[in-house]
């Protein structure tokens, strides 16, 4: 559905021609978020594939700390949608996944709890782990023709989510993943970035961060999606960033420390 070619690509991406081709990486280039999917299941094998593409991505020192939950029971769905912030594609999507920070299944196979699983340093790993494996499914779903929406509302009600999936200590929700064949009506567009200035730099951190660029790009954007325009990018941001606008993930260190993660 979605076809852009890797010039056309950059170009909603970055606002300028890349000035070369490299159509191998194309479709990554593509990738968009997809809010409404068709009615249409996705086979057990794929599900299967894709899973096995998120278990071949990077893990730090092979610890594979983290694990995913497929929810496919209308019931739990309802709920964990509420409690993502009422978003709709968390109910209609063909695949929800609950992508986890895993340190308990390290303690169980161990015998023992060992004295570094309550540290900020291993939750960062389980965390870095579950983005990596997830990065790759989403990497392998849109090969497959799949649109995905991230949800990171899974973090809103932490209490809710572990009460739903049975989650034993040591475990937290990282985000949700949703996955299915975009609908027709899936009008799903590139967004644009900041320029590749603004994020690599050589050698040292860069000292010329200027937001007016992408605030013009950003807010002709948001305008063409029927979006809010009242405020550029960059001060949109200041708000989201504050503790009112976290949406109660503000409060999650409670959450973590209840269940044995990043106390020191």
């Amino acid at each position: 559905m979605f076809g852009e070619t890797f010039e056309a690509a950059w170009q909603k991406r970055f606002g300028s021609e890349a000035g070369f081709s490299l159509d191998e990486i194309g479709s990554l280039l593509a990738h968009r978020s997809v809010r409404r999917f068709a009615d249409q299941p996705i086979p057990d094998s794929m599900v299967q594939g894709l899973v096995a593409a998120a278990q071949s991505a990077a893990t730090s020192s092979n610890l594979q700390s983290w694990s995913v939950v497929s929810v496919k029971d209308p019931t739990k769905r309802t709920a964990l949608a509420e409690a993502c912030g009422n978003q709709k594609q968390v109910q209609t999507a063909p695949l929800f996944f609950a992508f986890l920070a895993d340190l308990h299944r390290l303690a169980e196979y161990a015998g023992e709890v060992p004295t570094g699983l309550d540290t900020i340093e291993m939750y960062t790993v389980a965390v870095i782990d579950a983005a990596l494996a997830a990065e790759r499914m989403v990497c392998a779903a849109e090969a497959l023709g799949f649109g995905i929406c991230y949800i990171g509302g899974l973090r809103n009600h932490p209490d809710t989510v572990k009460k739903l999936l049975r989650l034993p200590e040591r475990v937290a929700p990282v985000f949700g993943l949703c996955i299915g064949v975009p609908a027709e009506t899936a009008h799903a567009e590139i967004k644009p970035r900041l320029r590749q200035d603004q994020v690599w730099f050589e050698d040292v951190y860069g000292e010329s961060l200027d937001p007016n660029e992408y605030d013009s790009r950003a807010g002709e954007f948001f305008g063409s999606q029927g979006m809010a325009t009242d405020l550029p990018w960059s001060q949109k941001n200041a708000s989201r960033t504050r503790d009112e606008g976290l949406s109660g993930r503000e409060k999650l260190l409670e959450f973590l420390n209840k269940q044995g993660l990043a106390k020191r």
